[in-house]
């Protein structure tokens, strides 16, 4: 089902929903610009968050993007593990929900 190339239809997006498409765009490209967070660190922000959404399409586009803001594989491999270190705590501190306690 993942084919990058589906990333093209996004303009039948356009097509369909012009204006919220455009506001979409509009915020995605405020939300990743330079700022306080430099943008290499907001890629990396970017594919901690897909890593744990598992968003195949995110993963390669923002890992491009890093990798052209010069963003090391060493760099992209310890925001892997962050990104693990956050779901697998989230599975820990949802999981004493299910305890009935001592």
């Amino acid at each position: 089902m993942y084919d990058i190339k589906n990333v093209s239809k996004m303009k039948l997006l356009e097509v369909h929903a012009p204006e919220a498409m455009r506001a979409f765009v509009a915020f995605d490209k405020a939300v990743l610009a330079e700022g306080a967070i430099p943008g290499k660190y907001k890629e990396l922000i970017a594919l901690g968050v897909a890593f744990t959404t598992q968003c195949p399409y995110c993963i390669e586009i923002h890992a491009n993007n890093a990798r052209e803001l010069g963003t090391s594989d060493r760099e992209i491999a310890e925001a892997v593990f962050v990104a693990a270190a956050l779901r697998a705590g989230g599975a820990i501190t949802h999981g004493t929900h299910a305890l009935k306690g001592i």
